[in-house]
């Protein structure tokens, strides 16, 4: 019996076995872990590929909010993952052009190096994963979780607080 058997069967915690949130984690875990192996042979974490990926797919600058908004990571942690990426020369700082007090951020050649020849073998596990799970179910879990987000919203600055 394993711990997450131990857990759906003991009778206290029926409700942490029928929690959505815990739900939501453990089937992310299930497609996380897959990618973790390739995010760690380039030295990235979950958030910092989250940060690039996010950079790529808009082909703009952004600020540190938007990218909060668009990566569902906190401000404070978003920070030093901006800096930690900078340092590495995966992204780079500017002046944002309305107002020159704020930044923005791009990605640097390297960066983008790094996004573009990660993301075929991304696509080869994405594949996979559809694979085993079914196309039909793939597109149900899609229409599912939009559902959700359609019903419930999004985070506003103020409730952005997890990473």
């Amino acid at each position: 019996m394993t711990v997450h058997d131990t857990i759906s069967a003991t009778p206290s915690s029926r409700s942490l076995a029928h929690s959505l949130p815990m739900a939501l984690l453990k089937a992310r875990e299930a497609v996380i872990v897959r990618f973790r192996p390739a995010l760690r042979a380039r030295g990235l974490t979950e958030q910092q590929w989250r940060v690039l990926r996010v950079l790529h797919a808009t082909d703009e600058r952004l600020r540190p909010m938007q990218l909060s908004q668009l990566t569902f990571i906190s401000m404070p942690s978003l920070s030093r993952l901006l800096k930690t990426l900078e340092g590495r020369e995966l992204i780079k700082r500017g002046r944002h052009v309305a107002d020159l007090r704020g930044s923005e951020f791009g990605l640097t050649p390297e960066g983008q190096a790094l996004v573009v020849g990660t993301l075929p073998e991304f696509e080869a596990i994405n594949s996979e994963i559809e694979a085993l799970l079914g196309a039909q179910n793939r597109v149900q879990l899609f229409g599912a979780l939009e559902h959700v987000v359609q019903s419930l919203g999004l985070p506003g600055e103020d409730e952005l607080g997890t990473d």
